[in-house]
């Protein structure tokens, strides 16, 4: 059974069919064989005579490089591709532990488990220190509490960002080791 021809399909990226306006295009065949340069109309004809569509794959070559070719599977398969490359990217998070420059051990502890927890998910940490008052005027001591937590989690965890001021606060970011094997 012979598939109905289609002589327009809408497309974002690709021109098909009669939405190709160049007068003359190289043709590409179905099985990838140079045919060739011919006008519009000769590679349209050729195209709806193997029941396929065609495509301009290139269209800023001179001529145009178009290619004879089934575009409903053509475009399965490309959604497929695209599919599998989502699935394969890792989102990367950024979580954030807020300390204060005058924390107490057993605090800090708790802060800092959840940090490593967050650090072995794959999270990047924002470790920030909200400074109150006149503490700002002592911004080492909390630079100090900082680098304490950045030397606790260096197993794990590397510094992507130095201790940074940012107006009242200062923050520091790690990021997982990533295991090379």
């Amino acid at each position: 059974m012979k598939k109905p021809w289609r002589w327009l399909i809408i497309s974002k990226d690709l021109f098909i069919n009669e939405e190709i306006r160049a007068r003359e295009v190289r043709l590409v065949g179905a099985n990838g064989d140079q045919i060739g340069i011919k006008s519009r109309n000769e590679a349209l004809e050729m195209a709806q005579t193997a029941n396929l569509d065609l495509v301009m794959v290139a269209p800023n070559a001179k001529p145009p490089v178009c290619r004879i070719m089934d575009y409903g599977k053509f475009r399965y398969e490309q959604q497929k591709k695209d599919k599998e490359a989502r699935k394969n990217q890792k989102v990367i998070n950024i979580k954030e532990v807020r300390l204060s420059p005058t924390i107490e051990e057993h605090d800090f502890n708790t802060k800092l488990r959840n940090a490593i927890k967050f650090l072995e998910k794959g999270d990047k940490v924002k470790a920030s220190i909200r400074f109150k008052g006149r503490a700002i005027t002592h911004k080492e001591i909390g630079q100090r509490v900082l680098d304490r937590l950045a030397e606790q989690c260096a197993e794990i965890a590397v510094v992507e960002q130095k201790p940074k001021m940012e107006g009242r606060s200062m923050f520091i970011v790690l990021a997982p080791k990533t295991e090379s094997k």
